[in-house]
Parts: structure tokens; sequence; C-alpha cells
């Protein structure tokens, strides 16, 4: 019971993390409340960070909003299903 009070009220940061992504460094550290509030805070914080990196970085350019007409999915259609000939009558 005495360290979930000490705990409590030495609310120093004991969690601190760096992220290193590439070519970018972030440091992440959180000093609110006791032990486990800090590892959630750090967790949230850690998870936004590489949210926005991989959003960042991931993200293509050139995607158009709309759909090409004749665009491949037509085109597989017609390499499954090719026209059917006709018979010839004599």
């Amino acid at each position: 019971m005495e360290g979930q009070l000490n705990d409590a009220v030495d609310s120093k940061p004991r969690v601190k993390a760096t992220l290193h992504l590439g070519s970018e460094t972030s440091s992440v550290c959180s000093n609110a409340g006791i032990l486990s509030q800090q590892l959630v805070t750090m967790k949230d914080q850690s998870m936004a960070i590489l949210k926005d990196y991989i959003t960042k970085h991931n993200a293509p350019n050139d995607v158009p909003d709309e759909v090409i007409e004749g665009s491949s999915d037509e085109s597989e259609e017609d390499v499954d299903n090719p026209p059917k000939k006709s018979k010839k009558q004599n």
C-alpha cells in the first residue's frame, strides 16, 4: 500500500522513448500520474507518431479521383471470357 502512495505522490517521468523512423527522430516522455498512466500516455503518443509517419511516407501522390474508362478490370474480363464463334451452317 505504501508503494502505491509513493507512486501517486512521486510523479516524475519514469517512461521515456525515442523513435528512429528513417531519418526522423521523435522523443516521447510522459510525466502524468503513476507509472501505468505514464505507459498508457506513452503508447498513445507513440501510436500517433507512427500514424503520422506512415501517412506522410506511404501516401501515393498520383491517385486519380475517378476511375479511368477502359481500365484493366474490363480487359481482364475479356481475357477470361473470349467471344464465342458461331458455327457455320452449310
